[in-house]
């Protein structure tokens, strides 16, 4: 029989198949949030710092630096803090926060990788358009809607879960709180909030990619229709940086669902991949692949360093 005492508190369980690699894992982990801070840190420097960047596809591509900031912020700090030996509990509103702020920064990202691949698509199909089309205004409403849409979400994924009561055993068998670790600790039938998880994130996670495939296949065919290789060429290398990114996020969670039978160490490694990897790689492309990043981001040391001289 469960103890059906109320909790006010869970325990984060480590990652699955790492017993006694916590020495190892935290020095990893640590150094990969390390960059993706300051990795990103200096995209957005780069960003605000260059007026040439200051158009509505540089503007998305700050906001995703913002993001992949925030996100592994979510799970990257506990999961430190219980690698170096403390403790692994977590008060329940911590958990709900933690869930909540995870599906509401993660769909947001999602949602604003869709924008920038519409904001490609205006570039390269409609470029005398452009200008009109993604003004000020209506980039700042794509990116309120991309919030809302998350927040929406997050919402709702959050009121399904943390609704029903939780009970002893508190052993969340998992890094950090997410919906299939939480749900089956609860003392009431969880099968209404797993059957709306489910439906809520595969339909957004469908609709998004699908929004993505649309553009990018627009995208293509118009690339196709360019006479001069040149100018394939040129009008490829604007959007080949996104589209990378976009495969570095969407690709390990498409493999997790292929998978016929779910394996958790794997799964695991896929949330840790979407989590830290994928923010870490985003800095990567976009400072290695995009020629105006370079050249701000070198205008920038150059700024810095001559600043320390003096």
């Amino acid at each position: 029989m469960r103890n059906h005492t109320e909790l006010n508190e869970f325990i984060l369980l480590e990652i699955p198949q790492t017993e006694g690699l916590e020495t190892v894992l935290f020095v990893i982990f640590s150094f990969i949030y390390f960059f993706i801070l300051h990795g990103n840190l200096l995209i957005l420097t780069a960003v605000v710092s260059s007026s040439t960047l200051h158009t509505p596809g540089y503007f998305f591509l700050g906001l995703l630096s913002i993001f992949d900031m925030l996100f592994p912020s979510v799970t990257c700090p506990k999961m430190l803090f219980y690698l170096s030996g403390q403790s692994r509990a977590i008060s329940y509103g911590g958990c709900a926060a933690q869930l909540f702020f995870y599906h509401f920064l993660g769909s947001s990202e999602g949602c604003l990788y869709s924008v920038m691949a519409y904001d490609r698509f205006v570039a390269i199909c409609h470029p005398l358009k452009y200008t009109l089309i993604m003004r000020p205004g209506v980039c700042v409403g794509l990116v309120m809607a991309a919030c809302l849409v998350g927040c929406l979400q997050a919402t709702i994924l959050t009121s399904f879960t943390f609704q029903l009561t939780y009970c002893d055993p508190n052993h969340v068998d998992y890094f950090f709180c997410d919906i299939p670790a939480v749900l089956p600790l609860a003392c009431a039938d969880s099968s209404l909030a797993q059957k709306v998880g489910f439906i809520n994130v595969g339909f957004l996670a469908l609709m998004l990619w699908f929004s993505v495939c649309v553009s990018y296949t627009s995208i293509g065919i118009a690339i196709l229709r360019i006479r001069s290789a040149e100018g394939r060429q040129k009008a490829f290398s604007t959007c080949s940086a996104h589209l990378t990114a976009i495969l570095c996020a969407y690709g390990p969670v498409i493999i997790i669902y292929l998978q016929p039978t779910p394996n958790p160490f794997l799964g695991a490694m896929v949330q840790i991949l979407n989590n830290t990897v994928s923010s870490m790689l985003n800095s990567l492309i976009y400072s290695l692949r995009n020629k105006e990043v370079k050249r701000s981001l070198k205008r920038v040391f150059h700024n810095v360093v001559f600043t320390a001289l003096e």
